[in-house]
């Protein structure tokens, strides 16, 4: 973890710069903690309002007056009938043959409301009693009345688990409802990272899938973030390939001061490092502060430097030392190139010609074709491959001065556009500031969270 860790402090601007638009973002919600915290604490106050109403109005308010209503109704009719003596004989015989039929009669008849409210208080008629709808005609609007605001609290006894569950996990982590405007502000913060238009599109669709509408922290939006370009990265972090053949040719190219040289002297470093003999080919022959430089790094590697005078034909000077390493049995032949610009159809014919030179020794060469880029170039390095694809056949890219710009970005947007292999990534002056592309720890560096 010692490399994530240089990776980590010298992107620091790249991260300070994404973390920073995150917070920013996630500060300008108007829907955060603090609101939500305040909407859910009155919701709870309303709840016990609608639960102490139905206690005493269902059960203990109809039952006395229905109870109080029918005694004196059932004391005082049978006393002005005893008028008549004999009449109360007469009715006592009919009561045995309502007995049989009790529902259907009292519906009908007055004197069978007397024998309903006889049955009740006999205990037959308390599932179905017929007089006490008149009574219950008041207490009905109060059931609905009381019912009515039963909906309303519901929604906040719905929300609150939800709340309890956030304060009780992160109470102090502020966070905002993806939808389509946070949308829209992490895709300008992700263009502004370097990432690029489409790359920045489908970053944001992807980190949208699933999760609208919910409540996002920037710790989840950095982990979101960084498990996406680790995803769109994880395909192309794959080292230099090396092949039995002796000797195999790596070509490498790029533009002026894109890093070509100390590159190659980092690489040769790591190669012979690993018991791998090489030879370099300073094939930058027109200037002589590029050839130079690169005996200073063959010097640190302990790598044989091969070099022609200035302006001499660096196609030739390529052919002479493909002959050398091939009588040498030497396993690497690096071969630097001088940089060129995209637009320099003259430059590019150089390159060119210094490709079919050495294919007349060895068809299959160059065996690699390393494309250098400046990080700090952004978007520019999209063309730059676009252009050195279609004449000398790039089979992989070193990205060098992440160190140096706030811009990292560029290589997912190389990634997703173009899939070719990263091989390196450099981060420094030193012989040893080149390692393997590690897509984790970049997306974790890129983004900015710590890693032990």
């Amino acid at each position: 973890m010692s490399f994530f860790n240089k990776l980590k402090s010298r992107l620091t601007r790249s991260s300070s710069k994404i973390e920073e638009g995150l917070d920013a973002i996630i500060a300008e919600a108007p829907d955060t903690t603090p609101e939500a915290e305040t909407g859910a604490v009155a919701a709870p106050e309303a709840m016990p309002e609608p639960v102490a109403e139905p206690e005493p109005v269902a059960v203990v308010a109809p039952e006395p007056e229905p109870v109080a209503e029918p005694e004196p109704v059932a004391v005082v009719a049978p006393e002005p009938e005893p008028v008549a003596e004999p009449e109360p004989v007469v009715a006592v015989e009919p009561e045995p043959e309502p007995a049989a039929e009790p529902e259907p009669e009292p519906a009908a008849e007055p004197e069978p409301a007397k024998r309903g409210f006889f049955g009740r208080l006999l205990g037959r008629g308390g599932a179905t009693p017929d007089p006490e709808p008149e009574p219950e005609a008041e207490p009905e609007p109060e059931l609905e009345a009381a019912a009515a605001p039963e909906p309303e609290p519901a929604p906040a006894g719905a929300g609150r688990p939800g709340l309890l569950g956030r304060l009780v996990s992160r109470p102090d982590v502020p966070r905002r409802v993806l939808d389509d405007a946070m949308l829209e502000s992490i895709e300008d913060l992700l263009i502004g990272a370097d990432m690029g238009v489409d790359t920045a599109l489908r970053v944001t669709a992807n980190l949208a899938e699933g999760r609208m509408g919910r409540k996002l922290s920037v710790p989840e939006l950095k982990d979101i973030l960084a498990a996406e370009v680790a995803r769109i990265m994880e395909p192309v972090a794959r080292p230099m390939p090396l092949y039995a053949r002796r000797p195999q040719v790596v070509l490498v190219v790029g533009v002026n001061g894109s890093g070509k040289t100390t590159t190659i002297g980092k690489l040769a470093s790591q190669f012979r490092a690993a018991g791998k003999s090489v030879i370099i080919a300073a094939g930058d022959t027109f200037r002589a502060a590029a050839v130079e430089q690169l005996k200073v790094w063959g010097t640190r590697a302990g790598v044989p430097v091969m070099t022609a005078p200035e302006g001499s034909d660096p196609a030739s000077l390529a052919f002479d030392a493909l002959t050398r390493a091939k009588a040498e049995g030497v396993d690497l032949l690096m071969i630097d190139t001088a940089g060129r610009l995209q637009n320099r159809t003259d430059l590019m014919e150089e390159l060119a010609k210094i490709v079919r030179v050495i294919r007349k020794i060895d068809d299959s060469a160059p065996h690699n074709t390393l494309l250098v880029l400046d990080a700090t170039t952004g978007q520019n390095a999209l063309m730059q491959v676009e252009v050195f694809r279609k004449i000398s056949d790039v089979s992989g890219l070193v990205m060098t001065k992440l160190d140096g710009t706030a811009k990292g970005g560029v290589l997912v947007a190389l990634a997703d556009k173009f899939g070719l292999p990263i091989h390196a990534i450099g981060l420094g002056e030193q012989i040893d500031d080149l390692s393997p592309f590690d897509p984790e720890e970049f997306a974790a560096a890129l983004v900015g969270i710590e890693q032990g």
